[in-house]
């Protein structure tokens, strides 16, 4: 019997279960190449023994950590909560794990960090990234990389589309007698910013709106604190922030001014986080499909893996506005 001190080997379930040391190992770590019923006979004496797997060891004989690297410019952000817990989730079922990587909104952190992880991952999600696309790029020659609310030649990549969120959240500002847009934009390096600054000119021109974007500190609630002063003397009646930590902070700050929202300025954040309703009144938003992003983004580094998909994809997915009480009509000046 095997001694309750003694660790329990891959030579111990063998001899238990009365089948080939390499019998134990296919069915623990490529389970599909061993019947179901050999499997679960396996897999039942090894819990009886508590045996578990040399991670080393499993990693030298297969050549995969099962393990994928999530990268995120901001581990504070609301925004990548629910992206993290469906990527987790996808790559739960295929046996792999997912460890969250914080680059602080920096470039050279950024690309040091994937650096450092590079080795101990078999592929690598991109959320948000401010390196170069060389940079990207030149990871992608080292492991399989898959990128998120960004476009990058060459790159498998997930991004939420603006286009028809901010077309919704434009004509129903325009339908409320609004006058002027202004947006507030995220980081410098931040693609998606750029992005979204195009779309909402785009429709505002449409529109007949007029339309105004200014720089932010950081994309932070304290970011759009520090913005409220220049709302407040641009003259407009309306503001879309690049995300809805900006509006938060912003619509604090102009509270405590004596700013009434939204008769007085219509506020639209955008992602739709967890908390963007706690908000009085309670902030409307372009909702960007977050879990979704998570999900389609590990089950592509995964197929990618598997050899299920070769060439790199690019899924374009919809924003939606979602209407709550923060955006109404204007009914006068700041």
């Amino acid at each position: 019997m095997q001694s309750r001190t003694a660790k329990a080997t891959i030579y111990d379930v063998a001899r238990q279960a009365g089948v080939n040391p390499s019998t134990v190992s296919r069915a623990l770590n490529n389970p599909e190449r061993v019947n179901a019923r050999t499997r679960r006979f396996i897999e039942a004496t090894a819990s009886e023994l508590n045996f578990q797997l040399n991670h080393a060891a499993q990693v030298l004989q297969t050549g995969s950590t099962k393990t994928l690297g999530l990268i995120v410019s901001d581990v504070t952000n609301p925004t990548f909560f629910g992206i993290l817990r469906e990527a987790g989730r996808v790559a739960a079922q295929r046996d792999y794990t997912v460890v969250l990587v914080n680059a602080a909104e920096s470039p050279s952190k950024e690309l040091a960090s994937a650096n450092r992880v590079i080795n101990a991952v078999d592929g690598l999600i991109l959320t948000s990234p401010r390196m170069s696309d060389t940079d990207i790029q030149l990871l992608a020659k080292t492991t399989q990389v898959v990128v998120i609310n960004r476009e990058v030649n060459g790159i498998s990549c997930v991004i939420p589309d603006p286009d028809r969120g901010v077309s919704q959240a434009i004509r129903l500002l325009a339908g409320n007698g609004h006058k002027k847009v202004l947006f507030v934009a995220g980081p410098e390096l931040s693609w998606m910013s750029a992005r979204r600054w195009d779309a909402i000119s785009a429709a505002c021109e449409w529109c007949h709106l007029a339309a105004e974007r200014i720089e932010s500190a950081a994309p932070t609630v304290d970011g759009g604190r520090r913005v409220a002063r220049a709302v407040k003397a641009s003259g407009a009646t309306a503001v879309i922030t690049h995300n809805d930590l900006l509006a938060i902070g912003l619509m604090h700050e102009l509270q405590n001014a004596g700013v009434v929202i939204p008769d007085a300025l219509s506020i639209i954040g955008f992602d739709d986080i967890f908390g963007a309703d706690f908000t009085t009144p309670s902030l409307t938003s372009i909702r960007s499909p977050l879990g979704q992003c998570g999900s389609l983004s590990a089950g592509l580094a995964l197929a990618s893996l598997s050899g299920t998909v070769q060439d790199p994809q690019t899924l374009p997915l919809d924003t939606e506005l979602i209407i709550r009480g923060s955006a109404g009509p204007w009914k006068g000046v700041l």
